[in-house]
């Protein structure tokens, strides 16, 4: 194994797998042991003896046993972030332009990046974040920095790194997720799960939570754990969200957290409203109104249709096939081993429209699309995962508007927050229109 496989990471092995290792290495035992607990030093969990138990005596983490077994038996092998790259004569090779507002919000982004600060860029849904964390991102390669870009959700990382190496075409990048074949490289700069982080410890000069309000990550202590863990003692942390949760605002009530805001997408417009129709007891009749709507739409734009549980969508699908048979659609969720197959051919518009569990509510572009949400009043649909599924809708200039309708068995006050957030959104929006 290259050295430089060790810089800033918690290498898992067993001793007698490691030979020739370099003198500097720092070895770690990865579980301490205490009287009636032991804790894990890779994602900070607490277990008790008994439920961590192995034979001889021996102990490990069950909480992050995904990422590897850690145990009493291994090591973690650990070489300290020396941030040897080699920086190119040109760094951003992104041609874009941002808006008025996105400058303004990208210079304090990159101004807090360069004094390591921590702070959180609340934009709503579209406003273009990705393009604006540009210019800090540069000014930190050229720093000779190590970066990272993390993010709760697979969908999101892949979505992210093709953009990213477009616009840093002459950096290499790591891609780093559960499903990735590739062997780990050290590269300058990463993109990666917010699981991938567990792997990492004070590596990075400034790190970039990208939908820090999303399932898994928000209210997770684990990856909370990770997350400062992987940055230096003095690095530098930005988070990324439409949808600031709770915790977020405690920090910024505490002087924790700096923010920086855009109130408008990079296009201009406001944000679609959502628009709220009755649908009785949809799952003994699909109202007639949604299979309207759909095929008032079939033919000339694509669609995401959201249903509340992965149990819905067998029901749904074959309902649809009944009513609707020249359309092309398929269903996908969180479980589903084709997702990124079936996410990539809506893309390829091999799909006039998919039905989908919340795994779509973020972290996707389609340039021209309606969203539909059956059963929008059902508990697992949270303001904030409304909200960010209605911010599908509009996020192209060549169509900045569209269609956000929600079905409802009775009003709920989940839809009924959505809607007030959105135009509060909006009502900020005009005053930079």
């Amino acid at each position: 194994m290259e050295v430089s496989h060790y810089y800033g990471r918690q290498v898992l092995a067993y001793p007698c797998e490691m030979d020739n290792l370099p003198s500097e290495i720092q070895i770690i035992d990865p579980i301490e042991i205490r009287s009636t607990t032991i804790r894990c030093r890779r994602c900070n969990q607490i277990i008790k003896k008994p439920d961590a138990a192995l034979p001889h005596h021996q102990y490990y983490c069950p909480a992050c046993i995904n990422l590897g077994r850690v145990s009493t038996l291994a090591k973690f092998y650990h070489l300290p972030e020396p941030n040897q790259f080699e920086i190119p004569p040109t760094v951003l090779t992104w041609q874009g332009q941002l808006s008025p507002l996105q400058k303004m919000a990208a210079q304090e982004v990159a101004a807090s990046m360069a004094h390591h600060d921590h702070r959180l860029l609340w934009a709503v849904t579209g406003a273009g974040k990705t393009e604006m964390i540009f210019p800090g991102l540069a000014a930190a390669i050229k720093r000779g920095e190590r970066l990272a870009i993390a993010s709760p959700r697979v969908d999101v990382c892949l979505e992210l790194y093709p953009r990213l190496q477009e616009a840093f075409a002459n950096t290499k990048i790591a891609l780093l997720h559960g499903r990735q074949p590739e062997q780990y490289h050290y590269r300058q700069l990463t993109i990666c799960t917010t699981h991938q982080l567990l792997r990492f410890y004070q590596a990075f000069d400034n790190l970039i939570i990208d939908e820090v309000d999303a399932f898994p990550y928000a209210s997770n202590e684990q990856l909370i754990y990770a997350t400062h863990q992987a940055i230096k003692p003095t690095g530098g942390l930005l988070y990324l969200t439409a949808t600031p949760g709770p915790a977020l605002f405690k920090q910024i009530k505490k002087h924790q957290l700096e923010v920086s805001y855009l109130p408008l997408r990079y296009h201009g417009h406001l944000l679609p409203e959502i628009k709220v129709k009755r649908a009785g007891r949809w799952r003994h009749r699909l109202p007639k109104s949604l299979i309207q709507w759909i095929k008032q739409r079939l033919g000339k734009l694509e669609m995401l249709i959201f249903v509340p549980h992965v149990a819905d969508l067998a029901y749904v699908e074959a309902i649809f096939k009944e009513q609707i048979h020249q359309a092309r659609f398929t269903t996908v969720h969180a479980a589903d081993p084709q997702r990124l197959e079936k996410v990539q051919a809506m893309r390829d518009h091999q799909y006039d429209f998919l039905i989908t569990t919340t795994i779509l509510e973020r972290g996707v572009t389609f340039p021209k699309i309606d969203v539909a949400v059956l059963g929008a009043d059902d508990q697992v649909f949270s303001a904030s995962a409304l909200v960010q599924i209605a911010g599908r809708v509009g996020r192209s200039s060549e169509r900045p508007g569209g269609d956000v309708t929600f079905w409802v068995q009775e009003p709920a006050v989940n839809v009924k927050e959505a809607q007030r957030q959105i135009k509060q959104m909006n009502r900020r929006g005009r005053h930079y229109q």
